[in-house]
């Protein structure tokens, strides 16, 4: 009798995580550049064949977690109040995750969530790989906002703004803790620092339409 399909699910999800925990705890503790993809394959106890069937590639095993929140931008704005405009949702939401302490804001003390971090930031090659998760989460939020009444043109400049503002906020925050400060201590310049930046874009969204709305003088 064959398994159950939900089963075999979740097989596939458990040993795609024990992949990806076991490169990541060896990464840390060696380098990445330092650990093999043949040594992950033989500390998970899998065939390099099949860790390739989970990852791709070798950034891969440390960047799915941001490859999982890539189009959470633009999940935030569909899900938002219809009467709320989308860039006051986005607002919302990274207050939210100040808040929680969400380790996407770069605003967690927790080692494990330092370590990662600065392994990712730290190592070239995963640094510029993620970008490609930063190009993503631009089309994303960009057809989000498009669906949100947002020309096409204005839905993709204000994506990137969006997302790279996120990304630089992140870097801020990280690099406070890893020169010493606590998240605790941190917090009140990251909720500021999040309020200027959106502050100022939609300031910029606000001049743009009406500059739109302004017929030009001869």
């Amino acid at each position: 009798m064959s398994e159950p399909t939900g089963l075999r699910e979740l097989k596939k999800v458990r040993l795609r995580e024990t992949i990806a925990a076991t490169a990541i705890r060896m990464f840390l503790e060696s380098g990445f550049d330092q650990v093999s993809i043949t040594d992950i394959a033989r500390e998970a106890e899998v065939s390099r064949r099949t860790l390739f069937a989970y990852f791709p590639t070798k950034e891969d095993l440390v960047l799915q977690r941001f490859a999982d929140h890539e189009d959470e931008a633009a999940r935030t704005v569909r899900a938002g109040r219809t009467d709320q405009p989308p860039l006051d949702r986005l607002r919302e939401a990274q207050l939210d995750a100040l808040r929680r302490r969400d380790p996407n804001t770069g605003l967690n003390d927790a080692p494990e969530i330092m370590a990662f971090l600065q392994l990712v930031f730290g190592t070239e090659t995963l640094a510029a790989r993620l970008m490609r998760y930063t190009s993503r989460g631009v089309a994303a939020l960009a057809a989000a906002l498009h669906e949100n009444g947002f020309d096409p043109l204005t839905a993709r400049l204000t994506a990137a703004q969006v997302i790279v503002l996120e990304r630089e906020l992140a870097l801020m925050n990280h690099e406070s803790l890893v020169n010493g400060e606590s998240a605790a201590d941190r917090y009140p310049e990251a909720v500021r620092a999040t309020n200027r930046a959106f502050d100022l874009l939609q300031a910029a969204d606000l001049r743009s339409n009406l500059e739109g709305l302004t017929e030009p003088t001869e």
